[in-house]
């Protein structure tokens, strides 16, 4: 990525580390806890944490022995502590919980990690339902609990380059976003994902409304085609697209569930009047590739390949953590953010009008 500028890439997760006063001392470890290990990204976040410096993890509580017993075969888990989630929950040295379960625990298991007192990490999409959420993030904000949600395209170099640009005015007007997360669904993760309207939409693509809301905030109007399309025997909505729309743009987001090599598909795109981000595949060895009327920022005129280089989003969104747990500011995305990306969510995935 030596072409381009990266003053702006990553303006915050570059600086997340760097506070030098903070509220527990720049040298101690943020001591967290692991509540489940089902969700599809613990993988990533446990990689993270325990190739960080910045943390010590205390224990790992999965209520599911067969569950269990894998992980604790695995490489990422060795070494660690099994604990029951009393313990887990009690253990009043531990700064950060992070909630790694199945969607329709994650608001129980939120509110007892809460109610323990603990900083909270947790997973996407966190409900089929928009009060219990409403009502977690109340109970954050009045008990003074850091609340982050696990969208962690929110630090993907690419993105944060393209909306950036954008802010700054560098693309006109910036009238397009669109964007698409195909997968390939086996059995299992289908019959799971056909548990709610709106299907793989509502598993996938909240990464993509986050940047849309980012972005622009609240849509005026959503439209969705919620579509079984596939031959596959059941009723999985595995063709899906919603449109945001905005007043002076719009937002198509995408997912299909049956697509072979679908990882490499995968693709984020902003398009403005006079300059526009195409970014394709988004994860693994990326080239994103950049179209300036004129010379801007970093930018040259015309067409540009940028390589984008593997990159542990987790990293950042666990640096931003860490920050805000040792200086007891805000983390980057407020409360409000959150609630409005799952608003946003669930009104495209047919959960809410």
């Amino acid at each position: 990525m030596d072409a381009v500028n990266r003053r702006k890439f990553l303006q915050v997760a570059g600086s997340v580390a760097a506070s030098a006063s903070v509220a527990r001392g720049a040298a101690e470890k943020v001591r967290v806890g692991v509540y489940g290990t089902q969700h599809g990204h613990v993988v990533s976040k446990m990689r993270a944490l325990r190739a960080s410096s910045e943390y010590e993890i205390v224990g790992v509580h999965e209520p599911d022995q067969t569950t269990r017993k894998q992980r604790e075969t695995e490489e990422l888990f060795a070494g660690l502590k099994f604990v029951g989630g009393d313990d887990l929950l009690g253990n009043n040295s531990i700064d950060l919980i992070l909630v790694e379960c199945k969607i329709r625990q994650a608001i129980e298991w939120g509110n007892k990690v809460l109610d323990a007192g603990r900083h909270l990490h947790l997973e996407k999409p966190p409900s089929p339902d928009m009060e219990p959420f409403r009502k977690l993030v109340d109970k954050a904000k009045s008990k003074k609990r850091l609340l982050q949600l696990g969208y962690n395209y929110r630090w993907h170099e690419g993105m944060l380059a393209a909306i950036d640009a954008a802010k700054e005015g560098w693309l006109g007007d910036v009238y397009l976003l669109r964007a698409t997360m195909n997968s390939d669904r086996g059995e299992a993760q289908r019959a799971l994902e056909a548990q709610y309207p709106g299907g793989s939409f509502f598993e996938l693509c909240g990464h993509m409304i986050d940047r849309a809301v980012e972005l622009w905030g609240r849509p005026g109007k959503v439209t969705s085609f919620l579509r079984h399309d596939t031959s596959e025997p059941d009723d999985l909505r595995d063709n899906t697209l919603a449109v945001l729309e905005y007043d002076k743009s719009m937002a198509l987001i995408s997912t299909a569930s049956k697509m072979p090599n679908s990882g490499g598909h995968r693709s984020f795109e902003l398009i403005g009047s006079d300059g526009s981000f195409f970014i394709q595949p988004i994860s693994g060895d990326r080239t994103m590739r950049v179209n300036m009327r004129r010379a801007r920022g970093p930018y040259k005129e015309g067409w540009q390949e940028i390589h984008l280089k593997p990159h542990p989003y987790d990293k950042y969104e666990f640096e931003d953590m860490a920050r805000a747990i040792r200086s007891g500011e805000p983390l980057k995305h407020s409360y409000d953010h959150e609630l409005l990306v799952h608003e946003t969510l669930l009104r495209a995935s047919g959960h809410m009008s």
